[in-house]
């Protein structure tokens, strides 16, 4: 009835013109607000070392075999099914901010996500901000041969990893 459409309206209406959105940001971590802002999902921790990963099940199970193998997971940060190579870089920009993060774990499962487009975004987030801290790699899914590649004709500093386990042994090592 004409009721249902008005009330269907109101509420179209009042979503976007932001008053659901209206949340207290005063005492969010501004590096989560920095990541949302890239549609990326971070959340600090009290480790020291730094998860990028894609799918909050991944970083759910990255974390825990961070701490199986004695290290502590600095933050939870999910880049998603849809991230394209400037929020990998976006995302190594807020993990470096960490002054605690002695050490980054990425972890992809490239089922959605293109580890050619990770690849390519780790490289150049690494050459921009002069990475300097010990970076462990593990790509596994779509386009990762290629991207194997490219991390290893980067000329760049990486432990790039085909195994869980061991890359979670590696990145703990290197905290250690």
């Amino acid at each position: 009835a004409w009721y249902q459409r008005r009330v269907r309206e109101a509420v179209v209406s009042t979503q976007s013109t932001g008053i659901f959105a209206m949340e207290d940001t005063s005492e969010s971590d501004p590096r989560e607000l920095e990541a949302a802002e890239s549609d990326l999902n971070y959340i600090a921790m009290e480790g020291n070392i730094a998860c990028l990963v894609n799918g909050a099940g991944l970083a759910m199970a990255t974390m825990d075999i961070i701490q199986l193998h004695g290290g502590a997971p600095a933050n939870f940060l999910d880049v998603g099914g849809k991230v394209q190579e400037a929020q990998v870089e976006k995302a190594f920009n807020i993990l470096t901010q960490d002054p605690a993060v002695k050490a980054i774990f990425v972890n992809i499962f490239g089922g959605i996500v293109d580890c050619k487009v990770i690849a390519s975004g780790i490289i150049s987030a690494c050459q921009k901000t002069a990475l300097e801290l010990p970076l462990v790699v593990r790509l596994k899914g779509s386009n990762m041969d290629a991207a194997r590649d490219l991390l290893a004709s980067s000329g760049l500093k990486i432990q790039a990893i085909d195994q869980l386990n061991e890359a979670a042994e590696a990145a703990v090592k290197c905290v250690m």
